[in-house]
């Protein structure tokens, strides 16, 4: 009989890695990023069943069927270092919470869910999913809607992008009466000026690699839309600048925006005009050493973090409530698991008895040297649903065993019925004797 805490062990290997902004600042961050995706899953194809990369601005993990050891030894050949590992239940329940998002530097963030549902494509455009990393990444993302909906813990709940907003907010009192360009319009773009609309700004300045692009969210928005040629004009009639593109290099560089600021002080005033840089995109888009310019404020990811343990006290009673479900959630997890885990099994048990129903069958035909085809075809038929009929309660028992990780009961079973025809275990490591 099965202890409960065997019913909620896993039979599979599963196991993550990474590094995210509860261990990493966003010079880590960029240091651990994979430039070429693609490239990664191809690669990491070799070594492991399957494997899941995701990559957001504040999180690089990896997600694999495998084991922690493999894939801590994998992430050390390529030169990776500094991260965490995670495995069977671990990883599990990690990967719950933060599709919850219970891990996100703004708690109960809904962007994660379709960062997951990205990343789950991205491997299998690439062909280096599996049933399983398949089945975790779905699992996932189900619970992270369906806690959601059972608890409070996005009511309110704010995006890295309206986060930014919020910080510059804090920083200059009230955002009423001021200018601001936003730089990128992709996700995180878009959150921030949604969040920017209801701010009675004088100026919401919009710009991005395509014009058209910028064009049709400050429509939406009610802002202005500027060719990136007029970026630093715009930067230094600002009061308050957050970027986020996706470029894989610097946006705003230190010399010509220092050559703007200087160009827009006013006859009468005896100095630069302060403005506030934010930068929340990964990898940067901000040169670090434009801190350095007297009136410049720089904030990145990182002084975000403030806001997102005010953003944890409003939402402590239902982060709660959120872990409960989930726990509750991991147990169905692992027993859904195990069920999959149980098919390689089951489909060399079926194998086996095929092989002997085949046998048998050709020994019959061979008896009746007349038979017609219409005769085979009733032999073959009827071979087929004897052997069918026969497992039929065996398959029931041994998933059963499967789902509450009765291992020995269910390896039990089949050598009694093969006599140790089938060798290995239920784990995986399974084959036929003489194949």
């Amino acid at each position: 009989m099965s202890t409960e805490k065997e019913k909620h062990e896993l039979l599979i290997p599963v196991a993550c890695a990474g590094i995210n902004h509860h261990d990493a600042s966003v010079e880590e961050l960029e240091a651990f990023r994979f430039a070429d995706e693609k490239a990664f899953l191809a690669n990491a194809k070799a070594v492991f069943k399957g494997v899941i990369l995701l990559q957001t601005c504040n999180r690089i993990e990896i997600f694999v069927q495998g084991t922690a050891q493999e894939l801590e030894r994998y992430l050390h050949s390529i030169g990776k270092t500094g991260f965490w590992t995670l495995s069977g239940r671990e990883a599990l329940n990690h990967l719950l919470r933060l599709a919850s998002g219970m891990d996100s530097m703004i708690i109960g963030e809904d962007q994660i869910l379709g960062q997951l549902r990205k990343a789950l494509a991205l491997a299998q455009e690439a062909g280096t999913s599996s049933q399983i990393t398949d089945l975790c990444i779905n699992r996932a993302v189900h619970t992270g809607i369906e806690v959601r909906i059972q608890t409070n813990i996005n009511n309110g709940a704010v995006s890295i992008g309206s986060a930014a907003v919020q910080l510059a907010e804090e920083l200059i009192g009230t955002l009423e009466g001021k200018r601001i360009t936003v730089v990128g319009v992709g996700e995180m773009g878009k959150l921030v000026a949604q969040a920017l609309a209801a701010k009675n700004l004088i100026g919401i300045y919009v710009t991005n690699r395509t014009f058209e692009t910028a064009k049709t969210l400050a429509e939406e928005i009610g802002g202005k839309a500027v060719l990136m040629d007029r970026l630093y004009d715009y930067i230094a009639l600002s009061d308050v600048v957050i970027s986020c593109t996706g470029a894989p290099h610097y946006v705003i560089h230190k010399d010509k925006l220092e050559e703007a600021l200087n160009k827009h002080i006013w006859p009468l005033e005896e100095g630069r005009k302060p403005v506030i840089l934010i930068d929340i995109a990964q990898p940067r888009d901000i040169e670090e050493s434009i801190a350095g310019i007297s009136c410049v404020k720089l904030f990145t990811i990182d002084d975000l973090k403030t806001i997102s343990e005010k953003n944890l006290d409003m939402r402590r009673h239902e982060a709660e409530l959120a872990e409960r479900f989930i726990l509750e959630e991991e147990k169905k997890f692992i027993t859904e698991l195990n069920r999959t885990a149980s098919s390689e099994y089951l489909a060399q048990l079926h194998t086996w008895a095929d092989s002997i129903r085949i046998r048998e069958r050709d020994k019959a035909l061979s008896r009746l040297s007349d038979a017609d085809d219409k005769t085979k075809e009733v032999f073959n038929d009827f071979s087929k649903v004897l052997v069918k009929k026969l497992l039929t309660d065996l398959t029931f028992a041994i998933r059963g065993c499967a789902e509450q990780a009765d291992t020995g009961t269910a390896e039990s079973l089949v050598l009694a019925v093969t006599k140790g025809e089938i060798k290995g275990d239920i784990n995986g490591n399974i084959g036929i004797k003489g194949k």
